[in-house]
């Protein structure tokens, strides 16, 4: 029997694991009810030092069967200095990776051992301003709920008025908390909330998440 071609995507950790394929399967693609039949397979890092170790782009591209390798980091707060930090870990295995990351997201095409192998990255929220995951829901929010949204937002400001002691780093974090505390269903993991329809893919900017990820797994 042929082997299955291996599509893989790294993350930073288990929240991105847990999302994404909701996220796909919100959108009309189904992603497989396990492991084994899943259409990508994730693994999560544990961190962006642990998927930025120099070693970790060329084991994952060695592994037999691969023909795509995606990347999803968040941008944080210097998204210049993640995307050039993702570069270099990647420029002794892909010596002619682009010097920059496009909008739309990177898929590059590369011959490695003879092998053609697709490769790709995703920096959230969208390749070019700060953030993270949570940063990119705000995409997913339905338009019917923005006046909720605006006010979780406020809410949150007022808080951090009051000596509230989540990080600065972690603003977009306690927006998405905090409006999704108060849906009919207070309290969902993001993954489940998508899954529960309170967030929906249907903004153009989450459609170009979307389309990357189609494009690079060839879906």
């Amino acid at each position: 029997m042929a082997t299955k071609p291996l599509k893989k995507l790294l993350v930073e950790g288990t929240e991105d694991q847990r999302v994404i394929p909701e996220l796909i399967e919100a959108s009309g693609i189904p992603w497989g009810e396990t492991k084994e039949t899943a259409i990508v397979k994730i693994k999560s890092y544990d961190g962006i030092e642990n998927l930025l170790d120099k070693d970790v782009i060329y084991t994952e591209l060695e592994d037999r069967g691969l023909i795509s390798l995606g990347i999803i980091i968040d941008a944080d707060d210097h998204p210049l200095d993640r995307w050039q930090s993702i570069r270099n870990v990647c420029l002794p295995t892909i010596t002619d990776i682009p010097q920059e990351l496009p909008d739309t997201g990177l898929v590059h095409s590369f011959t490695h051992n003879s092998k053609d192998l697709k490769f790709g990255v995703w920096m959230m929220p969208d390749n070019k301003i700060r953030g993270m995951l949570e940063t990119f829901l705000e995409y997913l929010i339905p338009d019917t709920n923005n006046y909720l949204w605006d006010y979780s937002k406020e809410v949150v400001q007022e808080a951090k008025i009051k000596n509230a002691p989540f990080k600065d780093s972690y603003t977009d974090k306690a927006y998405i908390y905090t409006w999704l505390a108060w849906q009919k269903t207070p309290g969902r993991q993001l993954h489940d909330a998508i899954k529960q329809k309170f967030l929906v893919p249907t903004n153009p900017k989450a459609q170009i998440f979307v389309n990357w990820f189609k494009s690079l797994y060839d879906l």
